[in-house]
């Protein structure tokens, strides 16, 4: 199947391409100072991915920051529709009449559009609550639509696995699901945690915002070394 090594290929960028732009913000914003025109946008001595010393939007919102961050997120978006719909290509390959092939499009391409009006409004300063709720509300619908998406997939995976023997790596599915599992729990319970109000936990809300991200496209990492090259 033709669409395998598509997605094999694809899902690496999708990895990629948002790992090194919010970690290449995080260093410039962090190591080269003198490229920020507002020296309040300067953060110092962070690694958010333990200490939580900074949020992505803080990281990543600021003039030049941006102009890697918004360019990367468009591209990654564009990519992960593409990964669905190749998705979806596969699973009918395997049963055309499978009843989730709707739900992974909807929710996968949900996401990077969810993706795509977040990366947009991103940095444009607007000083009003419902603004404000906008943009956390858009950010919500990416995450669960994602992790939606991604749910459903390694299920029908699953359910496919005895067919897909010669194409895909067991181990790396079932690591999959562990990972998925673990996503979805921990987004359960740390719900009352991001909605408290304030900054009370705030370096534990940043510190969960880095690593869930990190967790988030791990997915398609694993996915890179899920299907097996074409013989």
């Amino acid at each position: 199947m033709d669409k395998i090594h598509q997605v094999k290929s694809i899902s690496i960028w999708i990895f990629l391409i948002p790992f090194i732009a919010v970690n290449t913000c995080l260093i410039l914003i962090t190591e080269f100072q003198w490229l920020f025109p507002n020296q309040e946008d300067i953060i110092h001595n962070t690694f958010p991915y333990f200490d939580g010393g900074a949020s992505i939007s803080r990281t990543v919102r600021p003039y030049p920051s941006w102009l890697i961050f918004k360019p990367a997120m468009f591209l990654t978006s564009f990519f992960l529709i593409k990964y669905w719909y190749y998705c979806k290509e596969i699973i009918i390959a395997l049963n055309k009449e499978h009843i989730h092939i709707k739900k992974i499009i909807f929710f996968g391409v949900g996401s990077a559009i969810a993706l795509t009006i977040h990366s947009i409004f991103l940095g444009i300063k607007f000083d009003n609550d419902l603004y404000k709720l906008f943009r956390r509300i858009i950010m919500l619908f990416f995450i669960v639509f994602e992790i939606t998406a991604q749910a459903y997939l390694v299920a029908i995976l699953y359910s496919f696995k005895s067919k897909l023997d010669k194409h895909i790596n067991k181990k790396i599915l079932k690591a999959k699901l562990i990972l998925v599992s673990t996503l979805v729990i921990v987004a359960i319970i740390c719900v009352p945690i991001i909605s408290w109000p304030g900054d009370k936990f705030k370096f534990l809300k940043h510190l969960l915002e880095w690593d869930y991200f990190l967790g988030v496209i791990t997915f398609y990492l694993l996915t890179y070394f899920m299907w097996k090259k074409k013989n």
